[in-house]
């Protein structure tokens, strides 16, 4: 079922990761939780902080030095495990057997389109594991041309969600390292498991498994959308 509030899905998110990442030594991660006006960095240094304590050696790197440097004055027991994508990048390339150990998994926040270039760099550089946390690197312009079809044939290929939670119009997919993938169709009293996929569903497929169910109308979807991003936020 979809999680009530943020701790809930924090909890969810923090146990699908740690069996993801038990997975394989170099395994290839993404987590997202796309809720518009959720506060994302409290949630990431939390996680990272959690993995941290459990023995995990963690690299959580940003987009700039400016993300880079509220992570390190909001999260000081972090702080010497924080930089930024390019500072990295330029770590790796000065020693590349340091720092960057395989035993090391890193984290990368809010990677766009414009890092695109330093996080496939650092990612393919990096021996042991990666976690993309709520990651942009298609956009529309670029996914129906031939570089966002290469992209998706190489580098984005080989990476696998271990938590997602993203709401739509009208319902919601969910998805919890080692299960499915969940789609949740919007009802007037509430959210209601609508299907499970194996992979993540497209637009067609998501429209095929909610298609003939109950709808609670525009008014009905804005309020029950409301009410869970106040949930997540608290």
């Amino acid at each position: 079922m979809l999680p009530p509030d943020l701790q809930t899905a924090e909890t969810e998110a923090l146990a699908a990761l740690r069996s993801a990442l038990a997975v394989s030594a170099r395994g290839r991660w993404t987590l997202e939780l796309r809720f518009e006006g959720l506060r994302l960095l409290p949630v990431v240094l939390r996680l990272a902080g959690e993995l941290q304590a459990s023995g995990m050696a963690i690299q959580l790197l940003f987009p700039d030095a400016g993300a880079a440097a509220l992570a390190r004055r909001d999260g000081p027991d972090l702080a010497d495990r924080i930089a930024t994508f390019a500072d990295h990048q330029r770590s790796q390339a000065v020693t590349p057997s340091g720092d960057d150990s395989p035993a090391n998994v890193l984290i990368l926040v809010g990677a766009s389109q414009a890092e695109y270039a330093s996080v496939e760099s650092v990612c393919q550089a990096h021996p042991g594991r990666a976690v993309l946390v709520n990651p942009a690197l298609e956009d529309a312009a670029v996914g129906i041309g031939s570089v966002g079809r290469e992209r998706r044939r190489g580098f984005l290929a080989g990476w696998e969600a271990a938590y997602a939670l993203i709401p739509l119009t009208g319902s919601a997919l969910r998805r919890a390292h080692p299960h499915d993938w969940e789609l949740y169709r919007l009802d007037p009293d509430g959210y209601r498991l609508a299907a499970s996929f194996d992979h993540r569903p497209d637009g067609e497929e998501r429209d095929g498994a909610l298609e003939g169910g109950g709808s609670g109308g525009i008014g009905m979807t804005l309020r029950s959308v409301d009410r869970l991003l106040d949930g997540l936020q608290r």
